[in-house]
């Protein structure tokens, strides 16, 4: 047997967006069921590198198919400017659950690109209205690409508005989509009064402040200990949905206020999971607005490296390579 190498090319040809969100999509329903193993995230801090490392396993029984995977990622802020490297890199170990051999080293920065948008797009199916045609986007990093791509699989996504300061960043945003949606630069008080909205920024402090008596929000940028983007008084009025309890306490869009003592338990509707599984209600008609809070899931990388492994093998993607020698038995 040999492990399939799928790099950058090979990842983005084997992805199917449609798959990897029907894909995330079953992680959140196995994961409210308990059909999944997800250690917390593990971080190892390199303050003489201004970076750190994460650590994320997981195991899923999707009922269908099963997965096991680790990722091992970063966050650099200072390889763009002092190394000419981008910020995240990741790999991920894709595993036989039954067996452990591993059946692919699969580019990670791509998977944690693909499964983010996918995991926006889940939480836009249960928590936006129903005829939501209008996406807002604040940030226009290469994040802000899957979430238009994963939102307008399960929206008919018309109109779209994105906020950056960046202005060459908005043209190109609005130049790659200009022939598919109806796109355009805006303030970030316009993207946020569409009726689904995408934050993908880092920021510590809240640059959202007002939204549309009905937009459901992606609160993506917040994935550390201090980051924040969307204001306190939005969160504390919206039904709120987050992906996962501690890690978003610790890390997620609701940890600045959760420390402050601003949220608590009570102003937590659900976890994303239990909307899937149709444990909990997602949107209802009597909702104005919803926020959904994203941390990133390792559940959500296996299933996306299930998705794309699967599409890979059968497209004959990848490159072949020993890893394992069968021969020591």
């Amino acid at each position: 047997m040999q492990t399939l190498l799928l790099d950058p090319d090979a990842v983005e040809a084997a992805a199917d967006l449609g798959d990897i969100v029907s894909a995330v999509e079953a992680a959140f329903a196995a994961d409210a069921r308990g059909d999944t193993q997800m250690p917390a995230k593990s971080y190892i801090e390199l303050p003489r590198y201004n970076g750190d490392f994460r650590s994320m396993p997981a195991y899923l029984d999707a009922g269908e198919w099963d997965a096991a995977a680790v990722k091992w990622v970063n966050v650099h802020p200072d390889n763009p400017g002092d190394h000419d490297l981008p910020t995240v890199m990741g790999t991920v170990v894709y595993s036989d659950p039954e067996t452990a051999f591993p059946l692919a080293l699969i580019d990670g920065t791509n998977i944690t690109r693909l499964r983010t948008g996918a995991a926006a797009a889940v939480a836009t199916k249960y928590l936006a209205v129903a005829d939501a045609r209008s996406m807002g986007i604040v940030g226009a990093g290469v994040q802000s690409y899957t979430q238009l791509e994963a939102v307008s699989q399960v929206r008919p996504i018309e109109t779209v508005v994105v906020a950056d300061r960046n202005e060459s960043k908005v043209q190109a945003f609005v130049d790659h989509f200009g022939d598919r949606f109806d796109v355009r630069g805006g303030s970030i008080e316009e993207a946020a009064g569409c009726d689904v909205l995408s934050t993908v920024t880092p920021v510590e402090e809240p640059i959202v402040h007002s939204v549309g008596d009905h937009t459901h929000v992606n609160a993506i940028g917040a994935d550390a200990a201090g980051k924040h983007e969307i204001a306190d008084e939005i969160l504390l009025a919206a039904k709120l949905v987050i992906d996962d309890y501690e890690q978003c306490i610790h890390s997620g869009e609701v940890n600045v206020p959760w420390a402050a003592g601003v949220l608590d338990d009570d102003d937590v509707h659900t976890e994303l999971g239990a909307v899937v599984a149709g444990q909990r209600d997602g949107r209802t008609d009597g909702d104005g607005v919803t926020v959904f809070d994203s941390t990133g899931l390792a559940i959500q990388d296996v299933a996306a490296a299930h998705a794309v492994y699967e599409r890979a093998a059968e497209l004959d993607l990848g490159e072949p390579v020993s890893l394992v020698d069968t021969d020591v038995l």
